[in-house]
């Protein structure tokens, strides 16, 4: 069983650094270079290197989205307010990925008839939403393990609370709403630092 379980988090840690490192590639540099790109080489790279990469990116998802579910469910994992508060980003992540992000890149390269601008927005509100959430989800599930700790989860403390509340609503927005100060680069990883300091500040200390 111990065995077992370190083979879940190795799978964990494996299939998340292959998720967030596409996303973080994405983000950082795909956008970039197609806005700069020629005519001829941004189709090509659409046409060529776009599905490549989406299909380790959602399948990565996949794959961490499984092996955290396992460790949640079957094995506890030393539940703990921060490790819940990170879970929960990542699980909207996963959502983020596989029934926001894939649906509309599929629109965008070529696979499926729609809007492609109307469809490009609309990933790249989930998109820039889930780098957002990257750095406290990492946060929360390292903080669950290693060094700061809050009390074992309880859903009527307030801060874990409101905690969960800032989370929903900023999915909410990632559904609905607008890109509004993440929609550069520099803005998501402030935004993503900051957001970090607020939800562990709120749980911990209200």
């Amino acid at each position: 069983m111990l065995f077992l379980e370190f083979l879940a988090r190795w799978g964990h840690v494996l299939f998340g650094v292959t998720w967030i490192g596409l996303l973080y590639y994405f983000n950082f540099i795909q956008g970039a270079y197609f806005a700069e790109a020629t005519a001829d080489a941004k189709a090509d790279a659409t046409q060529k290197l776009a599905p490549r990469a989406l299909w380790w990116f959602r399948w990565g998802a996949m794959g961490t989205f499984l092996t955290g579910l396992y460790l949640l469910m079957v094995l506890g994992a030393g539940l703990s307010q921060y490790i819940l508060i990170g879970a929960t980003m990542g699980i909207f992540m996963f959502l983020n990925v596989w029934l926001i992000i894939w649906p509309n890149q599929q629109i965008v390269i070529g696979l499926k008839q729609g809007d492609a601008a109307t469809a490009g927005g609309k990933a790249l509100l989930a998109s820039r939403t889930n780098t957002l959430f990257s750095a406290p989800m990492l946060y929360g599930m390292l903080a669950s393990r290693h060094g700061v700790q809050i009390q074992s989860y309880d859903f009527s403390d307030l801060g874990f609370m409101l905690a969960l509340a800032i989370i929903v609503l900023l999915e909410i927005n990632a559904i609905f709403g607008k890109t509004g100060p993440i929609a550069s680069v520099k803005g998501v990883i402030q935004s993503s630092l900051l957001l970090t300091a607020v939800i562990f500040g709120v749980a911990h200390y209200l």
